[in-house]
């Protein structure tokens, strides 16, 4: 068996049930931890809670107002190179028709050219995160393998599309093996990573409004 055989065969296909069953597990694991009763009682009641949580989980996406000074840099890097990624995932041809194996479904797709300026453009930013975890030496501290582990398996996914692209460093057979297998690795490390805030980041913040306004307290 060759190594792009290999690698958009069992090594695709054992990264996927790792990926789903990993997410599954974390997502119902997070759905049964018990929560402390609450005995106050709510200022708010379940609706309009629920619907404060909602609003929460948009307006704590944006930075805010009286830190943007000092978290602007940052907030723009990571919205950047996440909004990069989403393009390159979702619009780039092969990708959608990958998609469109798994599930069926398909959209319109970016031109190669565009796609592969985007990859350019967030491959930097990404070299940007890293160089700005490392410079500011209290995200430095607060940094630990996760964190660079799932910056190394996001970065390598981009580079090693771009060499198949770019047809750069070997055959593009053996490029495009390395890129899969780049991506059987993002798949498996993911649900156990911080990567896994994909799932997380918006009902957390939804959570956490609802609590807040069932006590009255602003958000």
């Amino acid at each position: 068996m060759e190594l792009l055989e290999f690698a958009r065969g069992p090594a695709l296909k054992v990264a996927l049930v790792v990926f789903c069953f990993g997410v599954l597990w974390r997502l119902v694991g997070t759905v049964l931890l018990r929560f402390h009763p609450h005995l106050s009682v709510p200022r708010n009641g379940f609706f309009k809670s629920f619907m404060l949580g909602l609003a929460v989980a948009g307006s704590r996406s944006w930075p805010y107002r009286r830190f943007i000074v000092r978290t602007g840099y940052g907030e723009a890097l990571g919205y950047s190179y996440h909004i990069g990624l989403f393009l390159v995932i979702l619009f780039f041809a092969p990708h959608v028709l990958f998609i469109k194996s798994l599930f069926g479904v398909s959209w319109a797709t970016l031109p190669s050219s565009i796609v592969t300026i985007i990859a350019v453009v967030t491959f930097t930013l990404l070299l940007a995160v890293l160089f700005r975890r490392l410079a500011y030496s209290v995200l430095r501290k607060l940094s630990n393998f996760d964190d660079y582990f799932s910056w190394f398996v996001t970065t390598l996914v981009i580079v090693t599309g771009l060499m198949a692209t770019a047809h750069f460093g070997a055959r593009y057979e053996t490029l495009m093996a390395w890129h899969i297998l780049s991506f059987d690795l993002l798949l498996i490390w993911f649900p156990f990573g911080k990567l896994m805030h994909a799932f997380y980041i918006f009902p957390s913040r939804m959570i956490n409004g609802y609590f807040l306004a069932r006590k009255g307290a602003p958000s």
